[in-house]
């Protein structure tokens, strides 16, 4: 078997097995550029791959997704018998520290959520209204969507009565129920009932959060509102973090301050975690603790935690 035609069975079978596996893909297929896709898999060898890895020299994140790219196609090549040894090298160096998500603090979240100010910020927009604009961001962050699944959403997807959302084969081709506090469902059900005819067709295949014209919301569009409403309510970044917010950490945040809001309940957090990981629509926990980020406040309700059990189960 070439290597052309091993690397399209291992990129078949991930994906028959639920996984989108695109990304990863894309780095396999771009591999072929730097060795003979018709030639065996033994023939890759090392100098192939650092070469691939190499890039413009700089010790990115890309690099390493082509690492593990290549290392997961080597394993199965090993595996099935088309390759005998992994060319891999090494000595891979540690890819850089990853920035940790910047999690919103209560009055940074008040401001990007006043009604005036995004009202302020779309002001001459020719397709995205505040009001869907607003819409979008609280779903964001109280029920912890991604952007893509956001806007995504049709009026199909949208039980009022029961406040559920329903998110259709998303990330990990899985759909998943995602029920709403009962504040977000009202504000959801006054946005359903002023929207204007011409977006709020009966058809339910139709967009929940659309442009003025009813088309799918761009994410370039979604991503220029707020950066301009970023600036206008002057939320940045911080020491050590993200020198730029971005509209993925609502959904970071979201999760930080469910898991706060926990410990400060009394709540048996650990018994809790699979139900956040459900919620967010992740495969295992695993996926999950990339948004279990901490913060001073979520360690302090953790440490005041394990204080009361240092003293058996007495108020610390």
């Amino acid at each position: 078997m070439t290597l052309r035609e091993a690397i399209e069975q291992y990129i078949a079978l991930r994906q028959a097995h639920g996984a989108k596996f695109i990304g990863s893909a894309s780095i396999l297929r771009r591999f072929l550029r730097y060795a003979d896709g018709d030639a065996a898999c033994d023939a890759v060898t090392t100098a192939h791959i650092l070469s691939f890895l190499t890039g413009n020299g700089q010790l990115t994140r890309l690099r390493e997704n082509k690492y593990h790219a290549l290392a997961g196609f080597w394993r199965h090549a090993i595996g099935r018998g088309h390759a005998s040894a992994s060319p891999m090298p090494d000595n891979e160096p540690r890819p850089p520290t990853r920035t940790p998500p910047h999690i919103y603090a209560r009055d940074e979240l008040r401001r990007l959520f006043d009604r005036d100010t995004i009202e302020a910020s779309r002001a001459g927009a020719v397709q995205l209204d505040a009001d869907t604009f607003r819409m979008l961001l609280l779903l964001l962050y109280g029920a912890g969507l991604r952007a893509g699944e956001a806007m995504s959403l049709t009026l199909a997807d949208v039980e009022l009565p029961a406040a559920v959302l329903t998110i259709r084969a998303t990330k990990f081709y899985k759909s998943r129920l995602v029920p709403l506090g009962p504040h977000l469902a009202s504000i959801l059900a006054d946005y359903m009932s002023l929207r204007r005819p011409g977006v709020a067709a009966s058809d339910e295949e139709s967009f929940l959060l659309a442009n003025r014209d009813g088309t799918r919301l761009a994410s370039s569009t979604v991503q220029a509102a707020f950066d301009a409403l970023r600036r206008i309510t002057g939320v940045h970044g911080r020491a050590g973090g993200r020198l730029f917010p971005r509209l993925h950490d609502f959904r970071h945040s979201f999760a930080v301050h469910s898991l706060t809001a926990w410990y400060r309940q009394g709540a048996d957090v650990q018994r809790l975690l699979p139900v956040l990981s459900t919620y967010l629509g992740h495969a295992d926990l695993e996926g999950t603790k990339i948004y279990l980020t901490m913060t001073p406040e979520l360690l302090q309700q953790a440490s005041l935690r394990f204080a009361c059990y240092a003293h058996g189960g007495q108020d610390a």
